[in-house]
């Protein structure tokens, strides 16, 4: 994970470079956030974690799956590689990928939060955590799923590259409301219950929980403000389209006017 990140952000920034030297706008901000959520990767996967067992693996959670996530979608990745591919197969065969039908389904906001949240309950409340801490290979296949749906769950609720379909305003906005209440939910009852098969000190257990609770907040309300930026450009650009078609209607001139 420490090496995919890095390469990432590397290809990533050189992309920008690229399209800056042929005249082309790309915010900084974009370089940043998408540095941002690699170096947070990298982080959780090789740095040193704060607190106990379940704090640090809290910690980690809450950076694989939700915090990088969000970073690395607010920096448009896809958009970028569009815009940096040349006209021919790749770019073609990248654009009908993001239109399939595959990803118009893995994109609807209620079965994306279905993968994320619903896997976090699959592994905090069954035997699965107590399991994943013994293996190796099956942790690493944990951390993956955890980053694959945190992704994908944060790139259909804020739906930023172009992708299939659009869903509206208001699926996103209750699908995000459910999802952060169920990972509330979630937080609140591991506070109460280690997972299955798993012992923590009752602090370790209460701080990592903590962790999750508010952490997750923090996160679904930087995503309901993205929510709220996206309404609001385009509502913004339609009241503009608006304007332009009424002050083209005025300037047309009336007919039988040219005559007299």
């Amino acid at each position: 994970m420490v090496a995919a990140s890095l390469l990432a952000a590397v290809a990533y920034g050189a992309a920008a470079a690229r399209l800056r030297r042929r005249g082309d706008a790309w915010p900084r901000w974009r370089d940043a956030s998408f540095t941002a959520g690699g170096a947070a990767l990298a982080w959780a996967a090789a740095g040193p974690l704060p607190g106990g067992p379940f704090t640090a693996h809290m910690v980690q959670h809450m950076v694989v799956g939700m915090a990088a996530p969000l970073l690395l979608v607010l920096a448009r990745p896809l958009t970028l590689l569009l815009r940096t591919l040349p006209p021919g197969a790749a770019r073609r065969g990248l654009l009908a990928l993001a239109h399939s039908r595959a990803a118009g389904l893995l994109l609807f906001p209620p079965l994306a939060a279905l993968l994320d949240v619903g896997g976090l309950w699959l592994l905090y409340r069954t035997g699965l955590f107590a399991t994943v801490r013994h293996e190796p290979w099956l942790s690493a296949a944990v951390h993956a799923h955890v980053l694959a749906a945190g992704l994908l769950f944060t790139f259909s609720v804020c739906q930023l590259d172009p992708v299939r379909r659009r869903w509206s305003l208001a699926v996103r906005g209750v699908t995000l409301l459910a999802a952060g209440a169920a990972h509330a939910v979630l937080a609140k009852s591991l506070y109460a219950t280690a997972p299955p098969g798993a012992a923590f000190t009752t602090a370790d257990l209460h701080t990592g929980a903590q962790i999750m609770y508010y952490g997750g907040d923090l996160v679904e309300a930087a995503l309901a403000v993205v929510l709220a930026a996206s309404w609001y450009a385009a509502t913004g650009r339609a009241l503009m389209r608006r304007r332009r078609a009424d002050a083209g209607l005025r300037r047309r001139p009336v007919a039988g006017a040219a005559g007299r």
